[in-house]
């Protein structure tokens, strides 16, 4: 059982890490969701124990699970999630003032207005419409 779950737990790394390298935007939202994912598999992984519900009154004599891995899984998904809602609004940020979600393109483009500031010229707007 534990091997097939460090198993589980390292594929869903390896393909958040694949994700995390590649050039679009979106891809490495979700290389991050999925690192974030195997996170909460080890902790609640690292924290298995059978036993009873650690409700009061605890029974004499008898074995509870641990409630502090629970919360920790818990608050680990809440910041997972939020961490995913803020990259993926950040990733429509980029797409509506870019017109792109490759990495490259919008370093280029972030180096060019630089350049273009440094020069004192104006920056160049590459909106293709739609948000403000």
């Amino acid at each position: 059982m534990t091997f097939i779950i460090s198993l589980a737990v390292s594929i869903v790394f390896g393909a958040g890490a694949y994700l995390v390298l590649q050039r679009n935007l979106i891809r490495v939202v979700i290389g991050v969701i999925l690192i974030s994912n195997a996170a909460n598999l080890f902790i609640v992984a690292a924290g298995i124990m059978r036993g009873r519900p650690p409700i009061y009154p605890l029974p004499e004599g008898q074995v509870v699970s641990d409630p502090l891995v629970q919360a920790m899984a818990l608050t680990a998904i809440v910041i997972g999630s939020s961490v995913a809602a803020l990259l993926l609004a950040l990733s429509y940020r980029l797409y509506t003032s870019h017109s792109t979600i490759d990495i490259e393109d919008i370093s280029r483009a972030e180096a060019e207005d630089a350049e273009a500031l440094d020069r004192g010229e104006p920056i160049r707007r590459r909106r293709r419409g739609g948000g403000a």
